[in-house]
């Protein structure tokens, strides 16, 4: 049973899907990845929208660049969470991404992180959040996380003198 699917409109978006593959192998979060186009592959979008509750899955991940459907069609077709990732874009930065995913109309929402890397690991930490409402073993790696980050930044002060 996967925990997560990664979702990412094509291919080319795999090097930032990758950084939150990452991230969750770190908490301990089971995930499966797919290529599914909101616009190449409306069908397989919804049917996998559809099904993806009774797969067993706990939340969705999607990312996308440039008018970036693929997360809010996701989250129209099933009522897991969604989170979606802003993929940064030649044209615009990622803006365009980010303003399609943080524009849901009411009811449908789509849980949006920022831009590009940044977005990518804290989408697997919001993700693993969310798992570890009720699984204490990502719980516990979070905290671990967390714990670690903070010594990391008090650790810093030493590059100062």
């Amino acid at each position: 049973m996967m925990e997560v699917a990664l979702v990412m409109g094509s291919i080319s978006d795999w090097p930032v899907v990758k950084q939150t593959a990452e991230m969750l192998e770190s908490l301990g979060v089971s995930y499966d990845k797919h290529v599914i186009s909101a616009h190449r592959m409306p069908e397989q979008l919804q049917t996998f929208g559809a099904q993806a509750k009774g797969e067993h899955y706990q939340v969705i991940i999607a990312a996308a660049g440039g008018a970036a459907h693929l997360p809010g069609m996701m989250a129209a077709n099933t009522t897991l969470p969604v989170i979606g990732i802003p993929v940064q874009t030649k044209a615009l930065n990622g803006v365009d991404s980010l303003l399609s995913m943080v524009q849901m109309p009411s009811g449908v929402p789509v849980a949006t992180v920022a831009i590009g890397d940044a977005g990518a690991k804290n989408a697997a930490i919001l993700a693993a959040q969310i798992i570890a409402l009720h699984n204490d073993t990502v719980n516990q790696k979070l905290v671990q996380f967390r714990t670690n980050q903070t010594q990391e930044a008090i650790k810093s002060n030493d590059q100062l003198n």
